[in-house]
């Protein structure tokens, strides 16, 4: 699938190329919303249920297959800004929903790249509530995708980390390298989000492998190509 789309628009900011991240303002329709957050509850499967159990401080929930989330998956705003980090075909990985439950959801700083010393992920989190540093919104720590980054001290990277703060349909996009971490949602608002990954053709195989862990059935047969 070929597709082209206006990184520019209205409501996205930061530079992708250079802070590591664009922060989507809107990017999911507003009427996806509630088949999304429906899609997410009747998907939440508990901790203990999963292959690989789960924290318990996170609720998590199976939705790969769900249409309108796949819609979300291949919205043009999302595609095109992946295919400007990878810079070559790519496939859907993985999705699924996640949930900081009150008192829970705080993370290091961390990569969800295998190597951060190559791009070979994208990372995108869908919001389907309002979030903010009360309800446990992602921080992220811009530039710390690149490889001159991998030295820092988790103090340093603590210290350039922001935290997002937007709406329900707002999406934050981000090269798999970059450090970011969830925080605590101390008001135990909702916060339920879609986890999507694409990545590279050559880790197909390895997606492949672990799908009966991460509970997942959507094929991974369709590859992406930029315009």
């Amino acid at each position: 699938m070929s597709f082209v789309s206006d990184l520019d628009a209205p409501g996205s900011h930061a530079n992708l190329e250079t802070d590591g991240y664009v922060l989507l303002r809107g990017g999911v329709p507003a009427d996806w919303i509630a088949p999304l957050r429906a899609a997410f509850e009747a998907g939440y499967r508990p901790s203990e249920t999963w292959p690989a159990p789960r924290g318990v401080d996170w609720r998590h929930a199976v939705v790969d297959v769900n249409p309108t989330v796949q819609q979300v998956c291949r919205l043009p705003a999302m595609l095109a800004a992946t295919h400007q980090i990878l810079r070559q075909p790519f496939f859907l990985a993985h999705i699924d929903g996640r949930e900081p439950r009150q008192g829970g959801g705080q993370q290091s700083l961390h990569r969800d790249g295998p190597d951060p010393r190559l791009t070979e992920t994208v990372s995108a989190l869908v919001f389907l509530d309002p979030f903010g540093p009360e309800n446990g919104a992602t921080r992220i720590a811009p530039r710390t995708h690149r490889v001159g980054s991998l030295g820092l001290s988790d103090a340093e990277a603590e210290a350039i980390a922001v935290t997002t703060a937007g709406d329900a349909g707002d999406i934050l996009l981000f090269d798999a390298n970059l450090l970011h971490g969830g925080t605590l949602n101390r008001s135990g608002a909702a916060r339920r989000t879609l986890l999507v990954t694409y990545a590279i053709l050559s880790l197909r195989d390895a997606y492949l492998s672990t799908r009966e862990l991460r509970l997942a059935t959507a094929d991974l047969d369709e590859v992406f190509f930029g315009d």
